[in-house]
């Protein structure tokens, strides 16, 4: 059974950064694709963040516009965990936020965390 569990949520003022993480059992995810991915209250689920294995040990990495240059994914493919490191947090960053491994599309996954709240105050 695959498992994944986020943590490192929590509330923070504006420009200050948290960093998340996907802890994964069942599945190794050395060679998945891995995303990120929030939904803020009344909206729907966006994506944040791709890391996808392509070869050698290469990894590329797809961020949404709004958080380019602020935000980071990565990936310890010995402690099986995928990070978002979050900087320059924005209020508008407010939602809770999901890690999903086993890419099948740009927004379809074969697993899903249950999703750690991040709240931005300003």
């Amino acid at each position: 059974q695959v498992q994944l569990v986020e943590s490192g949520g929590g509330l923070v003022q504006a420009g200050g950064s948290l960093r998340l993480s996907c802890a994964a059992s069942g599945r190794s995810l050395s060679r998945d694709g891995v995303g990120w991915f929030r939904q803020a209250p009344g909206k729907e689920r966006e994506f944040v963040a791709r890391h996808t294995y392509t070869a050698n040990n290469i990894y590329s990495a797809v961020y949404t516009d709004s958080v380019k240059g602020r935000f980071t994914i990565s990936r310890n493919n010995a402690k099986n965990t995928v990070y978002l490191q979050m900087n320059s947090l924005k209020p508008e960053d407010t939602a809770v936020y999901y890690c999903a491994a086993g890419f099948l599309s740009s927004s379809e996954y074969a697993y899903w965390g249950q999703g750690t709240q991040v709240t931005v105050s300003s």
